[in-house]
Parts: C-alpha cells; sequence; structure tokens
C-alpha cells in the first residue's frame, strides 16, 4: 500500500506531500491541474524511463519519493531479502532525476539499476488508464489471474517440479547423443591420450623437482665456485677463515671471564657462533661432493622435461596440469564406454518424466478451464454494468500444439473481448478505444480481486470514467468501492458520480501568478467535498442546488463514507515555489 508520496521540481510540480490510506482515493481537479502527472510520477518511482523534460523548468533535478508498506505483500518482502535489503515492513523507493537527463533509483537508501526495481515495481503497484494498460495485455499476467482466481498453487508446484526435473535429464540426454555422433573415433583419441599420459608417469610436484635439478645441473660451475670461496673463507682458510679468528676471540674471551664474570654471555655467543660455522663448512663440504654428478644425470633431465613439455603443448595445458588432465581425460573415455547404458537409463527416465508431467498439466488444464469460465462470466456481467451492455470477456484456454515441458504448464492462455454485440471476440490488446481498456481492466481487477495473493496492492486507474456519465459513472465509482475494500485504489476521475463514492477525496489545483506555475494538493473534509463535488456537478458558477446535490450523492446508501466534518480541511503539503 502506497503510505507517502513526496514529489519535488516534477514537470508543473514545485514541492507537495500526500500521506495516503487504504480504501478508494479519489483525485479530482480542473483539467490541466496536474492530476495525471502524479501518475507519471508514481511510474519514474518504480522504475519508469524518464528524460531531461521531466524536470520543473529552472531547477537542477526532480526527485520522488514513494513510500509503501509490504506487511501484508509476500511478493515484495522476498524481493527485498532476495537483494538483501533491510526493512521493517515499509519499503522506500526514491529516484533523482537530473536536468541532464541522467538519472539515479534507490530502494531504502541502496542504489539499484532501474530494470531492477522494476521487478520490485510489478510486486508494488498495478497503473491502469487509457494510455497505460500495463498489464492486462502481457500473456504471463493472464494466465497469473486465472491462476490466481483458480486457487491453482498446490495444481502449478508439480508442474513445475516435473518441467525443471524433465528439462534436466533431456539436457543430459542431447549432450550424450551429440557425443555419441562422432563415439568411435573420440574413443579412440582418448585412449591414446590416456595411454600417453599414463606412460609419462609424472608425478605431483615432479615438474618443480626436475626444473630445480635441471638449474642446477646446468649451472653447477658456478655453484662450485661459489660454495667452495664461502667454505674457505667459513673453514678452510688455512688460518684466515672464520671458524679459526673466532676461535682465537673465543680464547681471549675466555680468559678475561675468569678475570670478569660479566664476559661470559659473550663467550657463550663467540662458543655458538663456532658451532655454527662448523656446521655451515660440513654442509657446504657436503654441497660440493653432491655437485660431482654424473654427466648423463643431466641428460636424463632434459630429455624428462622435454618429453613434459611437448605433451603439455598437444594438451594446451601448463605442464603442472598434466595430472589433472588425464583424470579429465579417464573420466571422459569412462563416460564414453558406459554411454549406451547411460542413454538407456535418461531415455527411460524421461519416458517417466514426461508421462507424470503430462498428467500434471492436465490436473492444471482442467482447473484453468473451470475457473476461466467463471471469471469470463464474472467480468462479462461487470462490463455490462461498466457502461458496455452488448459486450463479452472470454478466456481461451488451449492445449498448446508443440508444448515442451513449461514450468506453468502446456496451456495457451488468451483474453478475449467484444466490446460490441455481433462483433467477434478479439485479443484485448487489439481492442481501440482506450475508455474501454480502462473499463475492462476495472472489470477484470474486481473480478479477481477475491483472489488475489498479492497483498495489498495499490492499483491506480487513470480517468477509467472517460468517455462514460449519469448511471454508468455511478456503477463505476461502485466497482472502484468495492475493489477498495480489498486494498487501495486510487483514482484520477473528472466525474462527480465516481469522486462521491470516494473514502477520501484529494483535490488537485494550478496555481499561477502570472510568470510561474504549480500545483498544490489537498485533502478535503466533508464540507470542502460537497464544494468540490458541486463544482463537478455546476461548472464554474456554483449554486445552493448542485450544494445541495453534492449533499445528496454523498448521502446515498451506496457512497462511501465522507470525511467527518468540522475537523477542518487536512491539507498535503505544497511547496510555495521558492528555493532554498
Amino acid at each position: 500500500m502506497l503510505t507517502h508520496l513526496q514529489i519535488r521540481d516534477f514537470a508543473i510540480i514545485d514541492a507537495v506531500e500526500l500521506e495516503l490510506r487504504a480504501g478508494l482515493t479519489a483525485l479530482t481537479g480542473e483539467t490541466g491541474a496536474g492530476k495525471s502527472i502524479l501518475v507519471d510520477a508514481v511510474m519514474l518511482a518504480i522504475g519508469g524511463r524518464a528524460g531531461a523534460d521531466v524536470v520543473r523548468h529552472g531547477a537542477e533535478r526532480a526527485e520522488i519519493t514513494a513510500t509503501f508498506e509490504i506487511a501484508d505483500n509476500a511478493p515484495a518482502r522476498r524481493w527485498l531479502e532476495e537483494q538483501s535489503i533491510e526493512h521493517e515492513g515499509e519499503v522506500q523507493l526514491r529516484r533523482v532525476i537530473g536536468a541532464d537527463g541522467r538519472s539515479r533509483a534507490y530502494v531504502n537508501g541502496q542504489t539499484l539499476p532501474l530494470q531492477v526495481i522494476r521487478a520490485l515495481g510489478d510486486c508494488l503497484i498495478d497503473i491502469h488508464g487509457q494510455q497505460e494498460f500495463l498489464s492486462l495485455i502481457r500473456r504471463d499476467t493472464q494466465r497469473a489471474l486465472v491462476d490466481d482466481h483458480g486457487g491453482h498453487g498446490a495444481l502449478l508446484a508439480p508442474v513445475a517440479r516435473l518441467a525443471t526435473e524433465w528439462r534436466d535429464v533431456h539436457g543430459r540426454l542431447a549432450d550424450l547423443c551429440a557425443a555419441a555422433a562422432d563415439r568411435d573415433s573420440r574413443l579412440e583419441l582418448l585412449r591414446y591420450q590416456v595411454q600417453e599420459l599414463e606412460a609419462l608417469a609424472l608425478k605431483p610436484g615432479e615438474v618443480a623437482e626436475l626444473a630445480e635439478e635441471a638449474s642446477r645441473l646446468a649451472n653447477r660451475g658456478r655453484l662450485a665456485e661459489g660454495a667452495q670461496l664461502a667454505l674457505g673463507l667459513l673453514y678452510e682458510g688455512e688460518g684466515t677463515d672464520a671458524h679459526t679468528l673466532a676461535s682465537r676471540a673465543g680464547g681471549a674471551l675466555r680468559a678475561a671471564a675468569e678475570l670478569d664474570p660479566s664476559l661470559r654471555p659473550a663467550l657463550l655467543l663467540v662458543d655458538e657462533a663456532l658451532i655454527q660455522l662448523k656446521e655451515a663448512g660440513r654442509e657446504l663440504a657436503g654441497y660440493l661432493d653432491g655437485l660431482e654428478v654424473d654427466p648423463r644425470r643431466q641428460e636424463s633431465v632434459e630429455r624428462r622435461m622435454a618429453s613434459i613439455e611437448e605433451l603439455a603443448r598437444k594438451h594446451r595445458v601448463d605442464p603442472q596440469e598434466l595430472p589433472a588432465q588425464l583424470e579429465r581425460l579417464a573420466e571422459e573415455l569412462r563416460g564414453l564406454e558406459n554411454a549406451e547404458v547411460r542413454v538407456q537409463d535418461l531415455e527411460q527416465r524421461l519416458v517417466a518424466l514426461g508421462r507424470d508431467y503430462q498428467a500434471a498439466a492436465d490436473a492444471l488444464g482442467v482447473g484453468r478451464r473451470k475457473a476461466a469460465k467463471a471469471l469470463s462470466r464474472a467480468v462479462t456481467d461487470l462490463m455490462r454494468v461498466l457502461g458496455m451492455p452488448g459486450g463479452s470477456f472470454e478466456i481461451r484456454v488451449e492445449r498448446a500444439a508443440d508444448a515442451v515441458a513449461s514450468p506453468h504448464g502446456a496451456d495457451l492462455i488468451e483474453f478475449l473481448v467484444s466490446a460490441n454485440p455481433g462483433q467477434p471476440p478479439k485479443p484485448v490488446a487489439k481492442v481501440a478505444s482506450g475508455g474501454e481498456l480502462s473499463r475492462i481492466s476495472l472489470a477484470v481487477q474486481v473480478a479477481a480481486a477475491v483472489n488475489d495473493a498479492r497483498g495489498r496492492t495499490c492499483m491506480i486507474f487513470d480517468e477509467v470514467d472517460a468517455g462514460v456519465g449519469g448511471g454508468v459513472a455511478e456503477m463505476v465509482g461502485r466497482q472502484l468501492h468495492a475493489l477498495g475494500t480489498r486494498g487501495q485504489v486510487l483514482c484520477v476521475t473528472h466525474l462527480p458520480q465516481v469522486a462521491s463514492q470516494a473514502d477520501h477525496q484529494v483535490r488537485v489545483a494550478k496555481l499561477t501568478d502570472g510568470r510561474t506555475s504549480r500545483t498544490s494538493l489537498a485533502e478535503l473534509a466533508y464540507d470542502e467535498r460537497v464544494e468540490e463535488l458541486a463544482r463537478m456537478l455546476g461548472g464554474v458558477s456554483i449554486t445552493d442546488k448542485a450544494r445541495e446535490h453534492a449533499r445528496e450523492m454523498l448521502a446515498k446508501p451506496e457512497a462511501a463514507p465522507a470525511a467527518e466534518p468540522a475537523t477542518g480541511p487536512k491539507r498535503a503539503r505544497a511547496g510555495s515555489g521558492r528555493k532554498k
């Protein structure tokens, strides 16, 4: 439910703020005052397209903030959880459009792409108007309306599950069959490659070890020279090496330490250094002995490295990845060798899943035809009440000729309508009259609202009463009021018969000082509703008779309860046009 709407510098609106409640709210005012601009603002908040032309002249940017209560809206809460957006039963959508045409959109303060926000908007609001027939012409929406009306959740679940399983098995079978087309040649190649890699018998880590040994063998002359020099300086220097010098230092400290015990820590360090120097000498001597390698070992290492690198190039992998490549090829080989058995198993599984899916889809189709018949009858009755006495509505449910396993079943669902007697029904999307489209939408929404599973979704009807009047207009108002009892309905209207049925009424007015224009909003109390309805009834000159007629309309049992009198107007805040 839309609870709060704040707009700044949008079109001719400088700054307005509106609190909204459940039930039917009528937006009334003179033509051109900006009633439909409010609808446009809401559309932008839920991800609609916008350009720089929507920014009020002279302003840097337009801002629209719409706050929704989602305590009863499970799809909206689920969407927020999927996006990891925190909420406390409320979601705020904010849209900023710059004068340069750039746009940013936020959900609870988090920036998101417009296409992502549109999915949330579909959960929050439905906008119906002469040119904004958004949802009813879409096949997926038509199917969802029939399923919601029929309460088909229990029938849809097995269809979706079986369709997913069928597609998974079908994909695996297709892969196996494609591989079987060149199975023999592939088997021969795989066996040769596996045998070649197995003969190589490459061990994990062997490549790094061989590279290290090859480097050592190739540079053994320089290594021997460096090690021999270090050995002479440390241990075998004929009296000038570090070990000899450290021994002399130790002897001097040992004699001195007998005179001054404070030198003992230094003596201890020198003794430890002597031990380390001796060990270093032994290590270097052993290293030099190990460098005396048979030249044939170098040749063997080089041949091994060449074989490894050749196979790595052939398989287009790094030498270290050859063991993993062997495992992959061996797995593929085992799979192809057992392919015939696996194909038979998958074929049998696919047949069984197809049989189960068809049974589940048939049960769903039966339910859909029953629900479509009831919904068609209800919508036709409402259309005739809403000024189309010869109109008829039909929901066609047909089995798809080439249906594959779809999670939505095997039915093609299409809404057809005939607005006049003698005319064959045509798809809803091809109905030409905007007023007829709006009333058909209203009839469908009223008929389907009893089983609507989306919670208290906000519905906006932009001049659905266009082209009607008198008793038909009153019936439009009654149906809108009935729809408002199950959620929230905002209706832009020029007809007093519709406005008088509303639970709440907001007057939209355009104010001008001759140089600039701005829009203001005011929620009307009882007396102000009487004046507004009288204006809608009588035009420029408001007479006492018009006021009396307005009171009678508000007093009718069929009319919605009027706002309480004597409390004064509860006005929506409007800006003065001055920039801060």
